[in-house]
Formats: structure tokens, C-alpha cells, sequence
């Protein structure tokens, strides 16, 4: 039998004890630098999103440097226009809707006695009136707490944008460095790896915003020939509420419900915009959705569900909008095709 002598032991110890506390230490340290890892990590999702914008400009003769160039002056232009056209009607639109609000709940209590009996119990007029009432006050006493949190905000931002431009930059850097990660015989086969998980990655994100933008426009068509109040904003809410997986297509046709109920009436307006979103999230899961992803992210919905509320507990709506195309990219490396690199086949 063989004997370990004490000062093994004490080493072996003592090695134990510096490797615990370094895995504390480090943990710690990632908590300290979360919301700077949150942003890294951000802009790191966007400059893979955007990479096969960047690669079909570079196919076509230009560039690296003059393709994100392009690639970056357009969405800044496209931000501009939007800021610029559609920001005041939204603010005004918001505005309006949050003022009127206890006028059109009056009113659909006149028309529907259920309603009423449902705001008498809960006195939900004079709650909503009290509530308009004060806002004005609260977003004035609030100002400074408010410019705070723009001027993070816009920092953030900036952060993220400069910090996603040089990841587009320096992408196959990047990439290269990941492969020179494996032994020299397996390279080959982890580079391919690594510009499948980019491609996945980045055709889910954008086919995610494409699909978004086509949900938004079509509601905005929807509610103005009905001729329902805050077309716009609610539009605009529709696509941004698309983007969250599963649940974003149901939270914004129940927003836009909700308000079609209180401007317009149940009948007939209500019932078109509810079948109207029954039919659109049909077209959308079985044709525009299958076409603009084209299988991007080949996972089951058990899969979806898990992984976006595992990504919404840890890093919130980032992290639910995140997690998918992680998911994706771990099954891709996972895959029984890929495992040569690591049996060395």
C-alpha cells in the first residue's frame, strides 16, 4: 500500500485551496464586470449578426475595411431617417394614449355593462385618471434621475456600437485566433465549424429583424384601414415585441387588442384586428418565418422555450433575444460531425 508523506498532502492541499479561490475570485470578478461583459457581448452578437452583410460586400470586390464601412453608415443613415420620421409621431401617439386613456375606459363602460362592473369594483377610472393626472409631475420630478439614465443609456450605446465595429473589423482575426486554439491537424475542420456558428448565428439575427419589420408593417397597414387610433406606436410596439421569443407575437396583439377595445369598440374593429393576427401568425410560423430563416437555427420548440428562459433569467429581454442563436452555435459545435475535432478522427 502506498504511503503519501505530509508534505504531499499539505501541497495537494494547499494547491486545492489556491484553485478554489481562484475560481472565486474570478466569478467575483465577473460579477463586478457584468454590465461591461453584458456590452462586449452585445456588440459581439452584432457585429456576427452583420457579418454576412460584410462578407457578401467583401465577395463582390470591396474592401474589408470600406465594406463595414458601408455596412455602418447605412444603419446609422436608417437609424437617422427613423429618429427622425418616426420618433416625434411616437412620442406625440404615446403621449395622447396614456392621457386618453380614462376618457375611452368612461366610455366602454357606458357601452358594456360588464365593463362597468368590472371598473366600479376596482375603480379603475378614477385609478387611470389619477394616473394621467400625476404623470406630468412624476416625469418632471423625476428629471434628473431620467437624464441620468438617458446619458447611460447613450453611453452604452456608443459603447456598444464603436465596440461592434471593431469586432466587424478584426472578424477574421478573430475567427482565426479561435482555430489556432485546436491542435494543427484539426484546424482546418474548426475553421469551417467556426463559419457555420457565424452564419447560423447571424442569419437567425437577421432574419429575426426581418421578420419583426414585416410584422410591424403589416399590423400598421391592419389598424389604419380599420382606422384605429396610434396605428404607429402600436406598430412600432408590435415589431419591437416580436423580437422576444415565443410569447413577443402574443404580448403585442394583446396590446393592440387592448387598445382597439378602448378607442374603437368590440365590434367590428376588434374582432378583424383579433383574426387579423390569428391569420398573420399563421402566414408568419409556416411561411415568411421558414423562408427568411432558412433552418438558421434548427431547434425543436421544447429547445426555444428552455433556452430563452433560461437567457431572460440571467440577462433579462438581451439575454432571452441571446440565448437562441447560443443554442444554435452549441449544437452546431456539439454535432456528431463536428466531434472528430475532439477524438482527432
Amino acid at each position: 500500500m502506498t504511503r503519501v508523506s505530509t508534505g504531499a498532502v499539505l501541497r495537494w492541499s494547499m494547491a486545492a485551496t489556491i484553485g478554489v479561490l481562484v475560481v472565486l475570485a474570478g466569478a467575483y470578478g465577473v460579477y463586478l464586470l457584468r454590465d461591461i461583459l453584458v456590452l462586449v457581448l452585445v456588440a459581439l452578437f452584432l457585429a456576427v449578426g452583420i457579418e454576412p452583410v460584410v462578407q457578401w460586400l467583401c465577395r463582390r470586390g470591396l474592401p474589408r475595411w470600406l465594406a463595414v464601412g458601408a455596412v455602418v453608415a447605412v444603419q446609422l443613415l436608417l437609424l437617422a431617417v427613423f429618429v427622425w420620421s418616426v420618433g416625434p409621431p411616437l412620442v406625440e401617439q404615446g403621449s395622447k394614449l396614456l392621457g386618453d386613456l380614462p376618457g375611452y375606459l368612461h366610455r366602454l363602460s357606458d357601452e358594456s355593462d360588464a365593463v362597468r362592473r368590472i371598473t366600479d369594483r376596482y375603480h379603475l377610472t378614477e385609478r387611470l385618471t389619477d394616473f394621467a393626472g400625476e404623470l406630468p409631475a412624476k416625469l418632471s420630478g423625476g428629471a434628473v434621475g431620467f437624464f441620468r439614465q438617458f446619458v447611460g443609456f447613450l453611453a452604452s450605446t456608443v459603447t456598444v456600437i464603436a465596440l461592434a465595429i471593431y469586432f466587424m473589423a478584426a472578424m477574421p482575426q478573430l475567427r482565426n485566433g479561435l482555430a489556432r486554439l485546436f491542435p494543427p491537424r484539426n484546424r482546418d475542420r474548426a475553421a469551417e465549424v467556426i463559419d457555420v456558428v457565424t452564419t447560423k448565428v447571424g442569419g437567425y439575427m437577421l432574419g429575426n429583424i426581418a421578420v419583426s419589420v414585416i410584422a410591424g408593417a403589416a399590423t400598421y397597414v391592419c389598424l389604419r384601414l380599420l382606422g384605429v387610433p396610434f396605428a404607429l406606436t402600436l406598430a412600432v410596439t408590435v415589431g419591437i415585441t416580436d423580437l422576444i421569443p415565443l410569447i413577443g407575437a402574443t404580448l403585442g396583439a394583446v396590446i393592440c387588442l387592448t387598445v382597439t377595445v378602448f378607442t374603437v369598440g368590440f365590434w367590428p374593429a376588434t374582432v378583424v384586428v383579433a383574426v387579423f393576427f390569428v391569420a398573420y401568425q399563421a402566414v408568419e410560423n409556416y411561411l415568411i418565418s421558414p423562408r427568411v430563416q432558412r433552418n438558421a437555427v434548427d431547434l425543436s420548440s421544447v429547445t426555444v422555450l428552455l433556452v430563452a428562459l433560461a437567457g431572460g433569467t440571467l440577462l433579462g429581454l438581451v439575454g432571452a433575444l441571446m440565448a437562441i442563436p447560443i443554442a444554435a452555435a452549441i449544437k452546431v459545435v456539439l454535432s456528431p460531425r463536428v466531434a472528430a475535432l475532439y477524438d482527432g478522427s
